[in-house]
């Protein structure tokens, strides 16, 4: 199960709905889904909610006050603290990688360039630690990445990475159950297909009307009967 949920980004107006708070969008989603209320904790570096459930560990949701480049330090000392082993701590992050509105959900593995990830790694002692990662698209080059993350993206490109939140937050009870494959199946899921139009049944018999009857063609000309018979008579040849 999932103890301690973990939205990176970095703090102030100034980097608010930027690209590289991705995480902390998500995060403040499930706070409120769950009635939860995040205030500042010195004592950890960040903006800090518990939520207690009935016969279950109580959960807690963390956004790292301490910069990116330094999340690890504020996760780690709250894990620490209470004994969370890395494979109960899921970390939701913005992927360069993925386009706006795609999400993918893993357990250990690299940090991906991902600076925030890499502090994690480091100071957690363990990559073996669940990822959520937020697609927020890739400038297209790579030079331009230092100044396209800190910024806030296009509003279809936002409208995007909210459905993508909105989507993912559903796995969220499998996650708190420990039911990670359930949680894996629900955010790797491809959209259903979309159902074509329906066709209206009187225009169908509309458009059935407009169609020519063969019995009120013209007669054929006796020139045409005698085609007809010529080509009676033929064999026709495969090709």
């Amino acid at each position: 199960m999932i103890r301690l949920f973990v939205g990176l980004g970095n703090p102030g107006p100034a980097y608010e709905g930027t690209r590289h708070n991705a995480g902390f969008w998500w995060v403040d989603a499930l706070a409120a889904r769950l009635g939860a209320r995040l205030v500042p904790e010195r004592a950890y570096q960040g903006l800090l909610a518990r939520v207690d459930r009935p016969g279950a560990p109580a959960v807690w949701l963390l956004e790292p006050t301490t910069y990116m480049n330094r999340s690890g330090v504020s996760v780690a000392a709250l894990a620490r603290f209470f004994k969370i082993p890395p494979e109960q701590i899921l970390v939701v992050h913005d992927e360069l990688d993925l386009p706006p509105g795609q999400a993918r959900l893993k357990r250990g593995g690299g940090s991906g360039g991902h600076n925030g990830i890499k502090d994690c790694q480091h100071m957690l002692g363990s990559p073996d630690f669940w990822r959520l990662r937020l697609g927020i698209g890739h400038p297209g080059d790579r030079a331009e990445v230092v100044d396209y993350v800190p910024r806030k993206p296009a509003p279809e490109q936002r409208d995007a990475i909210v459905q993508a939140i909105e989507r993912t937050l559903d796995a969220a009870a499998p996650m708190l159950d420990g039911a990670m494959d359930q949680a894996l199946a629900r955010i790797h899921a491809k959209p259903p297909r979309p159902k074509p139009p329906r066709r209206d049944p009187a225009r169908a018999g509309a458009d059935s009307a407009a169609q020519p009857r063969a019995d009120m063609r013209p007669p054929a000309s006796p020139d045409d009967a005698a085609d007809a018979a010529g080509a009676a008579g033929t064999t026709r040849i495969p090709r």
